[in-house]
C-alpha cells in the first residue's frame, strides 16, 4: 500500500496489525541488547570476545545508521526525529496522562534512541581506542570508556520500563512487537 510519489509505503498486515518494524531494526536491536548483556555482565573486559562483541555491534550501530536514510518508513530518522517543540508538547500530554499512540516511535521515545545510538558509538570508539597502542592502558580512558556503558545500562533499563509502562497504557506489548514487527493498527 503506497502514497503519492516519495511517500513511504505502509505495509499492513491485516486490519488489526500493521508492519511496523522491519526485520534489520529487529535485528540492530536484539543484536545491541545480546552485545550489551554480553560484554557488560558475561565477557572480561578487554579480552577477545568482548572485543568482537564490541565489534559487532559497532558494525551493527554503522548500518542501522545508514537504514535510518534508506530503511523503511519507520525505520527513518526523517520519520520520528522530534523538533523540540514537539518533544515538549509529547512531554506535557504524558505528564496528564493524555500522549497519543504513535505507530512508530514517540518524540521521548525517538531521543532516547538517538541518545542510546551516541553512546553505543561513544562506548565503540572509547573501546577501539584501548586496543590501540597510544590508548593502551589509559586510566582515564578505560574509565570513560567504563562510564559510558554504565550509561547505557542505565538508559536501556529506562527504555525498558518505558516500554512496558507505554504498552500498558496502550494495551499493546511492545516488546513482542520488536519482536513480530507487527503493532495494532
Amino acid at each position: 500500500m503506497g502514497g503519492a510519489i516519495g511517500e513511504p509505503e505502509v505495509r499492513v498486515v491485516s486490519r488489526e496489525e500493521t508492519q511496523v518494524w522491519d526485520p534489520l531494526v529487529r535485528l540492530f536491536h536484539w543484536t545491541v541488547v545480546a552485545g550489551c548483556v554480553l560484554d557488560l555482565f558475561v565477557f572480561e573486559d578487554g579480552k577477545a570476545t568482548h572485543r568482537l562483541i564490541g565489534y559487532i555491534v559497532a558494525g551493527a550501530l554503522v548500518v542501522r545508521f545508514l537504514w535510518g536514510f534508506l530503511g523503511s518508513r519507520h525505520a527513518r530518522f526523517a520519520d520520528f526525529v522530534p523538533t523540540p517543540r514537539k518533544l515538549m508538547q509529547y512531554v506535557r500530554a504524558l505528564l496528564q496522562e493524555q500522549e497519543p499512540r504513535y505507530i512508530g516511535h514517540n518524540p521521548a521515545g525517538a531521543v532516547v534512541m538517538l541518545t542510546l545510538m551516541a553512546l553505543l558509538a561513544a562506548v565503540s570508539v572509547t573501546g577501539w581506542m584501548l586496543t590501540l597502542d597510544a590508548y593502551f592502558g589509559n586510566k582515564a580512558l578505560e574509565e570513560l570508556h567504563e562510564e559510558v556503558a554504565n550509561l547505557i545500562l542505565v538508559l536501556a533499563g529506562l527504555h525498558a520500563a518505558a516500554a512496558i509502562y507505554e504498552g500498558w497504557r496502550h494495551k499493546e506489548n511492545l516488546v513482542w512487537a520488536m519482536v513480530t514487527g507487527r503493532k495494532r493498527a
